[in-house]
């Protein structure tokens, strides 16, 4: 499998180069050259198959021979060490809980699965050293944080913006020492987005062999495929249509479910659940891609005005609005909107979601106002532990706090403070 990069086509690179380098030099994302459907009786039997099988089937195609068939069966089963829940919280509306993983975020699957991509392709290479150099709005740092602790031959950089994660996601990224070290950003997460973006161009630091573990990577992003095909390998037997709900920031997850239903999974419609961060429902409404400024919300992990997946699903549609409508909705709500849905699906159901789950049923229900004979998901992405004072302010509830948070919440927080791209380079050199 080759992938080339969106602002040059001519760009071209094998698996291993386009994880190793993150984005192509002219700053463009990765995308595979060719997306072939799984055949066969893969979607007539998917109910009795393993996750870890159904997970080699989607994922082989887009490694090719590059990592050892063995190895990448080893690779997904250390990756899928915990399990991917449907919960129905009313009648054909379900909850797709990723939220079970090591850091309780579901990005745990990404940057595990990545994690081990790099040290496979590091194994022999005991004398250089990748950077990775991550920036986070929420839970991606913490996922990343633990998916490359201890992992040999890589550093870990995680860019935050300070003040604008929760204490829990803070100390996830803050707390573990080892290989990985907290940068808190005196700004908004698209502050720590551009100084990544700009340290992969910069030519005086080429030499620290810089890669990104955000969604922009290949291997972060390809294994989020797996949520949609587990979700429909549990639903199939209901005979209906699916549309699924993504709460949608960097629109990475979002942009795996499209590519899983090119690979052909039958899955009806997708949304794309936003907050107040709305540059993909502006778009679909007046045809103009206008990025503006992120704005601080409780659904923080969202709060990206100008999300990088975006451009990997036009070139799915060729850039073809219509046809993209077809298969794809996006919807914005503010955060007192998204508050009375945590307390109406809490009253209903007594399910206790969280502040991005919450804007994903929202998304949902919208949604199903025009396909009324589906079944609907939307993906639980957080443990509501991680948006504790929200969550437990909003139900009046007192939530128990899980063995992987507890841990964790004791140790002291290490970062270093900067304000401008020239810390960021001033730290790596």
């Amino acid at each position: 499998m080759k992938y080339y990069g969106l602002n040059n086509k001519a760009i071209k690179v094998s698996f291993q180069e386009a994880v190793i380098q993150g984005l192509a030099q002219d700053k463009g994302l990765y995308f595979p050259e060719n997306i072939t459907p799984i055949e066969g009786d893969f979607y007539d039997t998917i109910e009795n198959l393993s996750n870890e099988t159904i997970a080699f089937e989607v994922i082989r195609q887009f490694v090719g021979d590059e990592i050892p068939e063995t190895t990448l069966k080893q690779i997904i089963a250390e990756t899928l060490c915990f399990y991917f829940p449907l919960v129905e919280v009313e009648k054909d509306v379900y909850s797709l809980e990723l939220f079970h993983g090591p850091t309780m975020a579901f990005k745990d699957v990404g940057a595990r699965f990545m994690a081990r991509c790099l040290a496979y392709f590091n194994k022999d290479k005991s004398n250089s050293k990748n950077t990775v150099l991550v920036a986070t709005s929420g839970d991606t740092g913490g996922a990343v944080a633990s998916g490359f602790l201890g992992v040999q031959g890589v550093e870990v950089v995680i860019l935050f913006p300070s003040g604008k994660v929760s204490d829990i996601q803070e100390k996830q990224l803050t707390t573990l020492g080892q290989n990985i070290t907290a940068l808190e950003v005196d700004g908004v997460f698209d502050d720590c987005q551009d100084m990544v973006k700009k340290a992969f161009l910069d030519e005086s630091l080429h030499h620290k062999n810089l890669t990104s573990a955000n969604s922009i990577n290949i291997a972060r992003w390809l294994p989020q495929m797996f949520y949609f095909f587990f979700a429909y390998k549990q639903l199939k037997k209901s005979g209906k249509s699916l549309v699924v709900s993504c709460p949608s920031g960097n629109f990475g997850n979002i942009c795996a479910g499209i590519l899983a239903k090119k690979l052909g999974l039958p899955i009806e419609h997708f949304v794309a659940s936003t907050n107040a961060n709305d540059t993909v429902p502006r778009f679909l409404e007046n045809g103009t891609y206008e990025p503006k400024p992120s704005k601080a919300t409780i659904s923080n992990a969202m709060d990206v005005g100008n999300p990088s997946n975006f451009v990997r699903i036009q070139e799915m549609y060729g850039n073809d609005l219509k046809a993209f409508e077809k298969d794809f909705s996006s919807f914005s709500f503010s955060d007192a909107e998204t508050t009375d849905a945590l307390k109406h699906i809490y009253e209903i159901s007594g399910y206790i979601a969280e502040p991005h789950g919450a804007v994903g049923y929202l998304g949902l229900k919208k949604q199903l106002q025009n396909n009324t004979e589906s079944i609907g998901v939307f993906l639980e992405t957080a443990h509501s532990v991680k948006f504790l004072e929200i969550v437990e302010e909003t139900l009046n509830v007192k939530l128990p706090i899980p063995v992987q948070i507890e841990s964790m919440m004791g140790k002291e927080k290490k970062s270093i403070k900067i304000k401008s791209y020239e810390d960021l380079k001033a730290f790596l050199r």
